[in-house]
């Protein structure tokens, strides 16, 4: 019995000389506030599609001005697809079109005099919206 005592009381002594220690994490500080945009750069995906279409050529006894003329019809979409006219030699041919499609937008902006680049899912316009965020740098107590 008196050996825990003893005990206890040079527990409790070592806890009076060395203090406690706490570690205590701070909230972060965040805020919103507008930043000017400075360019909008879109980052393009390009997209290659196939398809297969039936060409004719007209018989050699055509002139150069029908063909000239149903060439400017069909370019200008006005002249629906008729049959092809007797006489002709039509082929499958493969056709490969490309198309271009904004994907991103590297953004660069001004904040408060510093200069920053994001990479972002929509074109912002002139202004776009940060949030802010300030937390102290915490040093490791010193050794002694």
């Amino acid at each position: 019995m008196l050996a825990i005592a003893v005990l206890f009381a040079a527990t409790a002594q070592a806890q009076q000389q060395a203090p406690t220690q706490n570690t205590v994490i701070q909230a972060e500080n965040v805020r919103f506030d507008y930043a000017q945009v400075l360019r909008v750069t879109p980052v393009y995906q390009t997209l290659k599609a196939t398809s297969v279409e039936e060409q004719c050529e007209e018989a050699k006894g055509d002139s150069k001005l029908s063909r000239a003329l149903g060439a400017v019809k069909e370019a200008l979409g006005r002249e629906e697809k008729a049959d092809p006219p007797a006489g002709a030699e039509c082929k499958p041919v493969t056709v490969e079109r490309e198309f271009r499609r904004p994907i991103a937008y590297d953004v660069d902006y001004t904040y408060k005099g510093a200069k920053y680049r994001s990479r972002l899912p929509d074109d912002p316009g002139n202004r776009l919206r940060i949030r802010v965020s300030v937390t102290p740098v915490v040093q490791p107590p010193r050794s002694r």
